[in-house]
């Protein structure tokens, strides 16, 4: 049987206890995430749908491709607020109010059009995973720090595959 010390018990125990005040900020900038993660996949679905033109049988599955690695960002982010004590937003309602990524009405365009707003997406994404490595730095959250920093990495190396597709320089 293994023997802990009193006072590492004591100390776990007051931790756990602060944490979920400790990582207030830590819980904000998950549940962002959970928002604008569920939005970019309505809004790559809807340019998967509307994508017409010269480009489109390579573009066209390449939108599931990202609405998966959107959904696999979901759903870790997504646990990782439970994990912490946190309500992950789950409703249509809720996804809408707190995301930054704007709805636009459904309409046909090129394929470099669509993915101009891919990029934007992904580029916002970018913003908000850094500032997630930046309120878990400060709060040290190592994990959640992780989960941001692979979120980041490859959303990074997403948006510098785009624009080179559109003749354009990363701009990271």
């Amino acid at each position: 049987m293994v023997q802990i010390k009193k006072e590492a018990v004591k100390d776990v125990a007051t931790l756990t206890k602060a944490a979920p005040i400790a990582l207030a900020e830590t819980k904000a900038v998950l549940n962002q995430a959970v928002a604008d993660l569920y939005v970019a996949h309505v809004a790559f679905h809807q340019v998967h749908w509307y994508m017409r033109g010269r480009g489109f049988l390579v573009w066209h599955p390449k939108m599931d491709e990202y609405k998966d690695a959107l959904d696999a960002h979901l759903d870790e982010i997504s646990e990782r607020l439970i994990t912490l004590g946190g309500n992950p937003y789950s409703t249509l309602t809720e996804f809408l109010e707190h995301s930054e990524i704007e709805e636009e009405a459904g309409e046909y365009r090129n394929v470099e059009e669509s993915l101009e707003r891919v990029l934007a997406i992904f580029r916002y994404l970018s913003e908000l995973f850094q500032k997630g490595l930046d309120v878990t730095d400060e709060e040290g959250d190592d994990v959640t720090n992780g989960i941001f920093a692979d979120a980041k990495t490859e959303t990074d190396k997403t948006i510098w595959m785009i624009a080179a597709e559109l003749g354009q320089a990363p701009g990271l």
